[in-house]
This record gives structure tokens, sequence and C-alpha cells, in this order.
């Protein structure tokens, strides 16, 4: 069966206003499942993978953008360090787990072995397979031990995926994405599937099964995968204590010291809004 899904024509984009209101709703929920993660305890291990380019960094940052920091964070690690090499290979991911309260989004995981080590014969045959072996075992430890453990995998088609590394090419912003490992991606198309159905074949398990998001409209996934993520956690609505604010008291006799006794930052904001006032009235000429 080809590997290859339809071409971004053929893609029905979300309306951007039907988007942000959905994702302004959702965000919402989000805040509210936090709350309840917070004050119950749970651990929630949430893992995004998929094809370079796919849309997973856009979809965590739409998650975690109004969630309070110290019950969510994000885990995004860089190559392994000489001692890292050394260890047990799930030892550095065990180490950035979820505590109690904590909402924790891997961006890519220890599926780096079953997908660019393997492809890229970074890791050996040997590793690989034991990899295989083991990483059921882990997922059902981590689920018995209680974590709440959610795996997405972006699914993006090649035709969207060479549109998105050209727009990345001219933005200087984005340009970093753009690494040697990415574009190797282009030619290696069908190993990485081979190397994706392997793995879904050794790990996607009745108990810790892989959910599949399809990206090639980004709007739509970043929707999608927040619903399903809120529909995922058995979280509760919580009544929220009432805060009244007070009355701001009358100044005692406090004097402030002289602003020119401090250090401020250049006033750049204040520089662009007398640029734009000379540009009006030099048009009003």
């Amino acid at each position: 069966m080809s590997t290859k899904k339809a071409t971004t024509s053929s893609v029905k984009r979300l309306p951007k206003g039907l988007y942000e209101a959905e994702l302004e709703r959702l965000q919402v929920e989000l805040v509210e499942m936090q709350q309840w993660v917070a004050a119950s305890g749970a651990r929630v291990l949430v893992i995004f993978e998929g094809r370079d380019a796919a849309g997973k960094g856009g979809a965590i940052k739409r998650v975690v953008q109004y969630l309070n920091p110290r019950h969510a964070r994000v885990v995004a690690l860089p190559k392994p360090s000489k001692k890292e090499r050394g260890q047990w290979y799930f030892q550095r991911y065990i180490e950035r787990l979820p505590t109690k309260g904590e909402i924790v989004l891997m961006d890519r995981s220890w599926y780096n072995r079953a997908g660019v080590e393997h492809v890229m014969d970074y890791c050996s045959e040997e590793q690989y397979q034991l990899f295989l072996r083991q990483c059921p075992i882990v997922e059902r430890l981590l689920i018995d031990d209680g974590i709440i453990l959610i795996k997405y995998w972006f699914s993006v088609s090649d035709d969207e995926q060479q549109a998105r590394f050209a727009s990345r090419l001219g933005d200087p912003m984005r340009r970093w994405k753009l690494s040697p490992t990415d574009l190797e991606s282009i030619l290696r198309w069908e190993d990485y599937s081979r190397a994706k159905d392997a793995m879904f074949a050794a790990t996607d398990t009745s108990e810790s099964p892989w959910w599949t998001i399809e990206s090639d409209d980004k709007r739509s996934a970043r929707l999608n995968v927040i619903g399903h993520l809120l529909s995922s956690i058995p979280y509760q609505h919580l009544e929220l204590e009432d805060v009244s604010i007070p009355d701001r008291p009358d100044a005692d006799d406090y004097q402030r010291p002289p602003v020119e006794q401090f250090r401020y930052v250049p006033d750049l904001a204040g520089r662009l809004l007398k640029t734009k006032s000379k540009q009006r009235r030099s048009k009003a000429r």
C-alpha cells in the first residue's frame, strides 16, 4: 500500500475564525483540566512524535499557551551527551517524567531510537531491536504506576512536508528548524515509513496505543489533538474559590526616589510612535 497521502491541494483548510473560536474554548478547558491535575496529584505524560515539519511544535505551543508553568512543562531533549550515551537508553527520559500534579509534554521522546536513530544508523541493529522489546514493558510499568500516558503521531504528506521546508528556508525566524537531518528525511521518506510501521507494530498496544493526527491542515490538527487530549484525561471541573480584590488603601507618607536614580531600557516603542506620527503628518501635508 502506498505511504503517500492526499496532496496539499486536496486538503480542506479550516477557516481561521472557526479555528480561533474553538481553540479558545478548548484552551479554557485545558486550564480547568490542569487545575484538576494539580489538585488531584495526577501525573500526565503526553508524547508527540511524527514526521519532520508535521506540526508537533505548533500543537504543543497551543496546549501549553495558558497553562501554569509550575504544573506543566515541555521536554525537548538535545542529542545525548557522552555520559548519557553510556546509560540505559531510557534513563535520561525517566528522569524527566511528571511528578504528582504535573503535565509533561515530550516533543519527541524515547521513540527517537525507533525513528531517526534507526534510519540514520545512529544506533546499532542490536540496540534498535532491544528498544522495540523493552519499550512496551517500560510503558506498561509507567501505566501500572498510575501515570496517564498518551502517544500522538503527527502524519503529514510528502507534498505538505516539502512545502513547509520551503517556507522555513525563507523565514529568518524558522530557518533554524532546517537541520541536515531534516533535509535528509526528504531523501529517506520510504525508510521513515518502514520504520514507523515497525514501531507501530511493536509498540501500538491496547494499554498504550498510538493516536494518529492528520496534520496537513495545522489548524485542524491542533484542535483534534487538544480535543482528544481532554477526552483522555478523567478530569473534573473544580469550583474556584471566591476571590475578592481589596480596595487600594490611601497612600501614606512614602516618597518615591527621583526617577533619575534608576536605569531604564531604551524606549523603542516610543521611538516607533514618534516615527509613525511624523509619517502621518508628512502624508497629511
